[in-house]
């Protein structure tokens, strides 16, 4: 019986981080090949092993590269084609946190990276791989549920996850002549350490457990896992979203209602 993403090959930055390895297992389980973009050999490698030992490492690869430099972006990508062809889907998924602090205290050069990471990655990655798509193909970055709201003590990840948007309205007309769908994904708060590193800063300023707090605010009161994020990716890489783009795609338990 033919699989979602049967034949389809997949780039996803951040590829070591939770989300990254949750969608890799999925994709690849729905028939797809996976390259793995990270800062991480290490972890790359580990994870890469691990995914690929149904198939001989066959349907995965890894490839080091930092995505606010141009060169290594250009470079994952060239592997990926030379690898397995062109490109079907683009997961834009690799981000970091920063600080908390108000804006008055907020270190620049800690502004500039997260920028950096969330907002030039996105772009060099997108600039990169559509010159190397297949028509009909996708492409999902990873905002955040602070991509449509604010809160205090978080300027520089919550300006970069709205930046994220203007990008993918961009990208999402402009590609939109070769049928490439573009899409943001925002996911809720993540059961995972990249999330228990931010409730752990957020918990001084709140004065209370932010993980607890979270809960509460939810209306579906947990975090979402990796796994569910997921299968939002698989919708938005597959056929099954073939006239969704330029959408936000909440994945939140309801917070952003």
């Amino acid at each position: 019986m033919p699989k979602q993403m049967d034949d389809k090959v997949c780039l996803i930055t951040g590829g070591a981080g939770s989300l990254g390895l949750a969608a890799a297992r999925l994709l690849i389980a729905e028939g797809a090949k996976v390259m793995l973009v990270d800062l991480n050999e290490a972890a790359l490698s580990e994870a890469a092993a691990d995914i690929g030992k149904a198939s001989g490492g066959k349907t995965i690869a890894w490839c080091v590269a930092d995505v606010t430099r141009s060169e290594p972006v250009k470079n994952c990508v060239a592997q990926t084609v030379n690898r397995w062809g062109k490109i079907d889907v683009l997961f834009s998924n690799a981000g970091n946190f920063g600080v908390v602090a108000p804006v008055t205290d907020y270190p620049e050069d800690v502004f500039d990276s997260v920028l950096a990471v969330h907002v030039k990655g996105a772009f060099l990655a997108a600039k990169h791989t559509l010159p190397q798509m297949n028509d009909g193909g996708s492409i999902i970055i990873t905002s955040s549920i602070v991509g449509v709201k604010g809160d205090p003590g978080v300027c520089a990840y919550i300006t970069a996850k709205h930046a994220q948007v203007g990008l993918m309205r961009v990208l999402a007309k402009e590609a939109a002549a070769r049928n490439i769908r573009v899409n943001t994904l925002h996911p809720g708060p993540v059961e995972n350490e990249f999330q228990l590193n931010v409730e752990k800063n957020l918990s001084a300023v709140l004065g209370r457990d932010a993980t607890t707090f979270f809960n509460e605010i939810i209306p579906l009161k947990r975090h979402v896992r990796a796994e569910e994020v997921a299968r939002s990716v698989l919708y938005l890489a597959s056929d099954a979203s073939s006239f969704t783009t330029g959408c936000r795609l909440m994945v939140d338990g309801g917070l952003s209602a």
